[in-house]
């Protein structure tokens, strides 16, 4: 009946208007994240519950990041994808800029800082070391001045090595090697040439000082993250606020600190156990997040030398470049770093597939346009079904809205004799749903791909669409930018927003109407709230529920043109036989 089939279309698009209501409102801290995408960095290594580090001396000036960087004397790096230095004191990686990213679809707007030194607005570092487990033993430190020893820059083909000497028999090593992407290799030695046998402790660590300003929205994570064991263990900014210091011991995996595009990684030595540790605490009266990768003690025998080997990640969260790393490199499920979400089984498969169509069209709002198209193709004959469904039960709309007027408010009655009229004509209410129930999850995947895969920012469409993870940039209440005047997110509603609404409402004229006036006017007001809705979305998937209701109207409009030429349905008699058709 009509009532329960407008119940089942609300019932699963109730999803859809939660999320989006909860984006509509959200809309200014995404475009706050939008405008301030920036440096991070992180100041020196804060002591834990495993191992005592040394306090950080307060910094009593906060500098311009260009000014900070040349107060130091430094490695610089330079690979395709990213450029930036190692700081000798500390022998800390704090500097990395992404070339390949902007701030904004302006190609002249700032390349994204990942990485600041301490002393800036927001710092974020990595940091190494090694902790004695004897007293009095001196190891490097953050004030520690690393001699370099090999190689003038780091570079795909030349690595860097930096050593220190700690004046009582222990020389230690630091060699960075570089691949052409984001991926640096860490290689720590130490000699003992002293007459003692020790035992150190080796740890590196991420270290992020200052509140990020993040999307904060339920469906992405940003903040501390890894997979560990094979378990994918997120804790939010908020989360370790509460608990202040998490410890997960582990025989393999990797941690690191995520933001919506961009991963900062430590990925430790696969020979060597280790306790991932979150922690909360306060720098310079600012927030500081670690995540630290501490290893069991290593043996250091007179005249020995001991080694390890690790890498770390810094950079844009490419689907297939973390791929590559978890095939490559043997990182245990890499690409999690990615909030693909609950729909992970459909959503990375949607994205591989738009990537591959990107690839033969070069336009990403192309490859959605022919990926709809796909789709529609694979649910054609379900969807016959449902529209021949929808086409009979508008011819039956005069007797429903006499079986209404007949029965008034005895509702009970009412859907009785409804449900006698479905079986009289052998048709199901139902079926008209089954389509729609199916594309939402279809739906919910686009919506993430667009929302959280880097390769969908600043993709450009045609026209006024620079960037389909954004919104339609224009809006009606300034005539489309005819006056010179900016109204506010929630007024943003666009052209292919109201594209969209006037498909949404003549696909409704095309269906059947409910006999109750209630839900009649509040279908009938769906189409704007969707509209106004839907404009604070992603424009590429705005146009992909356009294109979706466009072709779906073609392919509605065709069967009802054919089911309109058949012979009309004769009720039958329900307790013989199946129903027979008459001229």
């Amino acid at each position: 009946m009509n009532e329960q089939r407008n119940l089942l279309i609300t019932v699963a698009l109730a999803g859809l208007v939660f999320l989006g209501f909860y984006y509509f409102y959200e809309r200014p801290k995404l475009d706050a994240l939008h405008a301030q995408q920036q440096a991070r960095s992180s100041l020196a290594t804060p002591q834990t519950t495993q191992v005592a580090l040394p306090e950080v001396p307060p910094v009593a000036i906060t500098l311009p990041r260009a000014e900070r960087l040349a107060a130091d004397k430094r490695i610089p790096i330079q690979a395709p994808s990213l450029t930036g230095s190692i700081r000798l004191k500390g022998g800390t990686w704090d500097d990395a800029t992404l070339v390949r990213y902007r701030e904004t679809t302006d190609e002249k707007s700032p390349p994204i800082n990942l990485l600041s030194p301490e002393g800036t607005e927001a710092p974020y570092t990595f940091n190494f070391g090694w902790q004695p487990t004897e007293p009095n033993i001196k190891v490097p430190d953050q004030e520690s001045l690393w001699i370099l020893a090999a190689g003038e820059k780091l570079t795909p083909s030349t690595p860097v090595t930096l050593k220190w000497d700690n004046g009582q028999g222990l020389s230690f090593e630091r060699t960075f090697n570089i691949d052409e992407h984001y991926m640096i290799t860490v290689t720590q030695k130490v000699n003992n040439t002293s007459d003692r046998l020790l035992h150190l402790t080796p740890f590196s660590e991420i270290s992020r000082i200052g509140t990020p300003n993040i999307a904060d929205f339920f469906i992405l994570h940003e903040g501390p993250m890894g997979v560990l064991n094979g378990k994918l263990e997120e804790f939010s900014y908020k989360k370790l606020r509460e608990k202040q210091t998490v410890d997960i011991s582990a025989l393999s995996g990797w941690i690191g600190i995520t933001d919506k595009y961009w991963l900062t990684a430590l990925i430790p030595s696969s020979t060597q156990n280790f306790t991932a540790n979150y922690q909360f605490g306060s720098t310079h009266q600012k927030e500081h997040f670690i995540t630290k990768v501490i290893y069991t003690p290593m043996a250091l025998a007179s005249g020995q030398s001991v080694s390890l080997e690790e890498r770390i990640f810094a950079g844009a969260k490419q689907v297939h470049l973390l791929d590559r790393y978890e095939k490559q490199l043997g990182i245990p499920r890499f690409d999690l770093a990615i909030d693909f979400g609950w729909f992970y089984f459909l959503t990375k498969p949607i994205f591989s597939f738009l990537n591959f169509l990107y690839g033969l069209l070069g336009n990403f709002g192309l490859s959605i346009l022919l990926l709809t198209v796909l789709i529609k193709l694979a649910l054609f004959p379900l969807a016959n079904k449902s529209y021949r469904s929808m086409a009979k039960m508008k011819a039956l709309a005069p007797e429903l809205t006499a079986l209404k007027e007949k029965y008034g408010e005895d509702r009970v009655k009412m859907n009785e004799e409804m449900m006698t009229l479905y079986r009289k004509y052998q048709i199901n209410p139902l079926a008209g749903c089954l389509p729609m129930v199916l594309q939402i999850p279809v739906f919910f995947a686009l919506y993430k791909v667009l929302f959280v895969t880097i390769e969908m920012r600043h993709a450009p469409f045609f026209g006024w669409i620079h960037d389909l993870s954004a919104p339609d940039p224009t809006t009606l209440f300034n005539l489309f930018g005819l006056i010179p005047w900016t109204p506010p997110s929630y007024l943003m509603i666009g052209i292919w927003p109201i594209l969209m609404g006037l498909t949404m409402l003549l696909q409704q004229r095309l269906n059947p109407q409910p006999t109750d006036p209630i839900q009649a006017k509040m279908f009938m007001f769906m189409p704007l709230f969707f509209t106004a809705l839907l404009a604070q979305f992603s424009a590429g998937l705005v146009i992909y529920w356009a294109w979706n209701n466009i072709l779906s109207i073609a392919q509605q409009a065709l069967i009802m043109r054919i089911e309109a030429g058949k012979p009309k349905l004769k009720a039958v008699n329900l307790n013989k036989g199946k129903p027979k058709w008459k001229k």
